[in-house]
């Protein structure tokens, strides 16, 4: 596998992930993993695939994280749909309480300038609407149990981990934001047994779990290396990947307790999406060695 990267739990009893690439824009792929572990791959000419999430409609939908970027669509089957193709850079993709799909643009130009992110919403039959337009390098999103949609804001326009947020969307398209100087920067975010909402990023000068009531109170939990994706876990704890410091053996997948408590286990190769598995256990991209891993909780 080359770069494998998101991954989420299909509506077909297997795990479905995004290939990357190795960094070339066009030769991404969609993998599908049984619990027992046969690998099935579908596509070859993506570009760059990033975040993937069962949608309403009973198929896999993922993002397409290129300059003109886009919004895909796998069936079970293995039929894959394209839409848009002018998006700038649409990362995080989640199933929202609409029966539509909304998900990130992180807004970077081809200058690399930074600044004009949005939130996008797509129906099932591909029906395109963009919100905002100045946000701060959207990243991860994720339903909320307040009915609203939560994502991050990875970094201040101009500065890189500078000044991250937290936003919330409603389903008509009003954007809130919390955080700001609080955080150094946001990646990932999914919602806690607990009705709070989860995310992996920073404050101040440390990486941390962080932890948002949907009141929009914040509180950060650990000092980590490189905290990147976050699930929920069938045990009623959140799960993350630590991508360490890039390095082989470096990498670990870690607990919080909804108590703050973390625990990290294994010596992994840049470990990146996490998603609960229908067979009880966490399963997760080792993106730096091409793996897909499974840990039981």
């Amino acid at each position: 596998m080359s770069e494998p990267a998101g991954i989420t739990a299909g509506p077909d009893g297997n795990l479905w992930f995004t290939e990357l690439g190795g960094g070339t824009d066009t030769t991404g792929k969609i993998g599908r993993i049984t619990t027992s572990g046969v690998i099935t791959q579908f596509g070859g000419s993506l570009l760059a695939p990033a975040q993937i999430t069962t949608g309403p409609d009973g198929n896999l939908w993922f993002t397409e994280a290129a300059l003109n970027g886009k919004i895909g669509r796998i069936t079970t089957g293995g039929v894959i749909t394209e839409f848009g193709g002018s998006l700038l850079e649409p990362t995080g993709i989640t199933a929202g309480p609409d029966g539509n799909l909304w998900f990130t643009e992180e807004g970077i130009n081809s200058m690399g300038i930074a600044g004009s992110g949005k939130i996008g919403k797509i129906t099932t039959a591909g029906v395109i609407t963009e919100f905002g337009g100045s946000l701060l390098e959207p990243q991860g999103i994720t339903a909320g149990p307040d009915g609203n949609l939560w994502f991050t804001e990875l970094a201040n326009p101009g500065t890189q981990n500078s000044s991250g947020e937290i936003g919330r969307i409603t389903t008509a398209g009003a954007i809130t934001q919390f955080g700001g100087s609080m955080l150094s920067a946001a990646d990932n975010i999914t919602a806690g047994a607990d009705g709070n909402l989860w995310f992996t990023g920073g404050s101040g000068s440390s990486e941390s779990i962080g932890r948002i009531t949907t009141a929009g109170v914040i509180t950060d939990f650990g000092s980590l290396t490189s905290p990147y994706g976050i699930t929920a876990g069938p045990d009623g704890n959140l799960w993350f990947t630590d991508e360490g410091n890039l390095s082989a053996g470096t990498g670990k997948i870690g607990r919080i307790t909804t108590g703050g408590a973390i625990t990290e286990f294994g010596s992994l190769s840049n470990p990146t999406g996490i998603t609960a598995g229908p067979d009880g256990n966490l399963w997760f991209s080792e993106t730096g060695n091409g793996k897909i891993g499974r840990i039981v909780p």
